[in-house]
């Protein structure tokens, strides 16, 4: 077999889906998306503390059945970690233990509300328009 012809072209692989989590103390935003399109879309946002998040994120993964997860790290416009930076990676770190072997991946979200708060509609739903900034940017450094 040539080996040219070993892999599908990027054009007819099947899309991937994601889902996107932009953490806060009180709500995470969700998007979703897919490597076809690499665009993606707010769905809402959990309220849930606790277990509780964990479980309602453990259905969004039964209902959409993503191939990952990307949760939005903020930093410091220099680079630099703060409380919220901990928290996230916290979260991170619990989804992987409690949705193994589900891929978590990791973005820094740095400037995501900015963009988001741009283009949101009033009256639309912020956490959720962030975690769709933070999906398009995972998207666009995937391989192609």
């Amino acid at each position: 077999m040539n080996a040219a012809l070993a892999e599908p072209p990027p054009s007819i692989r099947p899309a991937q889906v994601f889902l996107a989590l932009d953490y806060g103390v009180r709500r995470v935003g969700v998007a979703t998306g897919n490597t076809v399109t690499r665009d993606a879309r707010p769905l809402g946002h959990l309220t849930g503390q606790g277990e509780a998040r964990l479980h309602e994120v453990a259905r969004l993964v039964h209902d959409w059945q993503p191939a990952g997860l990307v949760v939005g790290v903020p930093f410091h416009p220099d680079g630099a970690e703060h409380r919220n930076t901990r928290r996230a990676r916290d979260f991170a770190r619990r989804l992987r233990e409690h949705l193994a072997p589900l891929p978590v991946h990791e973005v820094d979200e740095r400037y995501s509300t900015v963009e988001a708060r741009r283009g949101l509609d009033a009256g639309g739903d912020l956490d959720a328009a962030s975690a769709a900034v933070i999906l398009r940017q995972f998207l666009e450094g995937l391989p192609r």
